[in-house]
């Protein structure tokens, strides 16, 4: 069976009316902004508006550990979602806005794909309404502010060598990691070290995607810490007279965007953190308005499930108050066969011959990864659901050894085909999760916010990742102890780690133990509301490869986008 590209089923779609999707959530045409034909925000005043309404169930879709190609949580997520409502649920879907960056780099866009995508696919991974681009001003605005104010004088005493705040741009590039800014005549600025990261690890995005209204955005982003002073004491945002500014940016970001499947499934798609060293899940706002709107919502956290789905637990449903009913933990046999250790999964190129012959064996040998991301799933009182992503090279007693385990588990599971069949290829996948929400809740957070720094990170390690022990370096070390004296000791804290391995190691696979996380640095994001350790190499502003999504993606003649994947 041959499947016409992304593109192609994006274009063949017959799109609904906007109004006609708001309407199936109960959003009346005056709460839908329109943003030309295929994209509407949705008004604040939803939040109000909808608040008697009962709130539905929210699921959560994470992942086993994955290779570097991806699992498919978005298209799980979006198959999941059309399956629903199938099944006759009012069912809506909240993923994060893709990054340019990715769009034109390796990785591609972030629409999902096949039958079980967002459309246009265009417009969700180009631009969208500029919510990314208002992210970015309002972040260099804030840079602007800090260099203007030392420019002309420096009353609030800035030590421009401990200056935390670089500037961001929306596109990888790797020649501005690092650079000097201020140089030229006295009247072009003062000289000092900066550089720059990729927009989606911006401060500003994590605020923007945790913000609970409008009121509470202006708070946060007054909160950010931009550097210290010569005594050490932390300058913020509100201090620069700069957080109004800001918020007059970012006010029309803050509203969702509402989209639509190929199915013409109602899809809310709102903010982007990056996934390694901010939380990496969509908007607060736009899932409570979801949970309004729909009986059953289902989003999607970045990365695997002990990365996306831990901070989604401990860090996004500890700001929203909202309690989680069940989460799907995507699961592929290409992944679990990586994980035997047996065969290397390399980016933009083919599997290995080996890994796409029939072996349930090697399947079974990578399956420890399978049971701790379950086992992680249920340490936070979630019931989980195992989705088995089916690919054409996969072999059915394959697909029966993952079900194996994740019986053994106590898990719910289903084999979906979604990405080729749509919403009917994830109709068993969307009765095993309706089954698992109505199951009593048991969520409970991890650690609670009187734990100190040290015991969060720790509590992480061990009970997550299967660390035995953690080690931290002398800088990270004194950070959590200055962290703690300026009073930020009660916020949650967010590990910056591969995502390829359960520990910090890359090259360490299946689940791991007796290893020791080491702690290299750690920072403050006090306006998003977490701390960050970081362990390992963590790059914040992405490169380019040798060859580019770019050096692909054109206008034909008749002025259509191609090459967009």
């Amino acid at each position: 069976m041959t499947i016409p590209s992304d593109l192609e089923i994006s274009r063949a779609s017959i799109p609904a009316q906007l109004t006609d999707v708001g309407r199936e959530l109960g959003l009346d045409e005056h709460l839908l902004e329109p943003y030309g034909r295929h994209v509407a925000k949705v008004s604040l005043s939803a939040m109000d508006e909808l608040a008697d309404r009962p709130r539905g169930k929210y699921v959560v879709v994470s992942a086993i550990t994955p290779t570097p190609l991806g699992e498919g949580k978005t298209t799980t997520t979006v198959g999941l979602g059309q399956a629903l409502r199938q099944r006759g649920h009012r069912a809506a879907i909240a993923i994060r806005q893709p990054s340019m960056g990715p769009t034109f780099g390796i990785k591609g866009g972030a629409a999902g794909g096949g039958y079980s995508q967002v459309v246009p696919m265009e417009a969700l991974n180009l631009h969208l309404t500029g919510d990314m681009h208002a992210v970015t001003a309002a972040h260099n605005m804030l840079a602007a502010m800090v260099d203007n104010h030392i420019h002309h004088g420096n009353a609030l005493g800035i030590d421009p060598a401990r200056i935390t705040w670089r500037r961001v741009m929306d596109v990888n590039d790797r020649e501005l990691r690092n650079i000097v800014t201020g140089l030229g005549a006295r009247v072009d600025g003062t000289p000092r070290q900066a550089g720059f990261d990729i927009t989606a690890a911006s401060e500003v995005m994590a605020v923007l995607a945790l913000a609970t209204s409008l009121a509470d955005l202006r708070r946060r982003l007054g909160r950010i810490v931009v550097g210290y002073d010569t005594d050490g004491q932390p300058v913020n945002a509100e201090q620069l007279q700069a957080a109004g500014a800001m918020a007059v940016l970012l006010r029309e970001a803050l509203k969702p965007n509402l989209m639509q499947t190929v199915e013409n499934a109602p899809v809310f798609v709102h903010a982007g953190p990056f996934g390694n060293i901010a939380h990496g899940n969509s908007s607060i706002v736009a899932d409570r308005i979801a949970l309004r709107c729909a009986d059953i919502v289902v989003t999607e956290a970045g990365f695997g499930a002990d990365m996306g789905a831990e901070r989604f637990f401990n860090i996004k449903c500890r700001a929203s108050g909202l309690v989680p009913d069940a989460a799907v933990l995507v699961a592929t046999v290409r992944a679990l066969k990586a994980h035997s250790g047996r065969y290397k999964v390399v980016a933009g190129k083919d599997l290995p011959d080996g890994m796409v012959a029939e072996s349930p064996e090697d399947v079974l040998t990578g399956a420890d990864n399978l049971r701790k991301q379950i086992d992680n799933l249920r340490v936070h009182g979630v019931s989980p659901v195992v989705a088995i992503n089916a690919f054409p090279t996969d072999h059915a007693s394959e697909h029966d050894a993952i079900r194996r385990v994740a019986e053994e588990a106590g898990a719910h599971v289903a084999v979906t085909k979604h990405f080729s069949d749509g919403g009917k290829g994830a109709l068993d996948l969307a009765d095993a999760v309706a089954a698992a929400t109505r199951e009593p809740s048991r969520f409970e957070m991890l650690y609670d916010d009187g734990d100190d720094l040290r015991t969060k990170i720790e509590t992480i390690a061990t009970k997550v990742y299967g660390a035995s022990d953690v080690t931290y370096q002398p800088a990270a070390s004194r950070a959590l102890d200055e962290y703690t004296r300026l009073g930020f000791g009660n916020l949650p804290v967010c590990i910056a780690k591969t995502h390829l391995s359960l520990s910090s190691d890359p090259a360490l696979l299946g689940a791991p133990t007796g290893w020791t996380l080491p702690v290299r640095e750690v920072r403050a994001s006090v306006g998003a509301g977490f701390v960050y350790a970081i362990c390992g190499d963590m790059r914040t502003m992405p490169g380019l490869g040798s060859h580019p999504a770019a050096e692909r993606i054109d206008l034909d003649e008749n002025g259509e986008v191609v090459g967009l994947s």
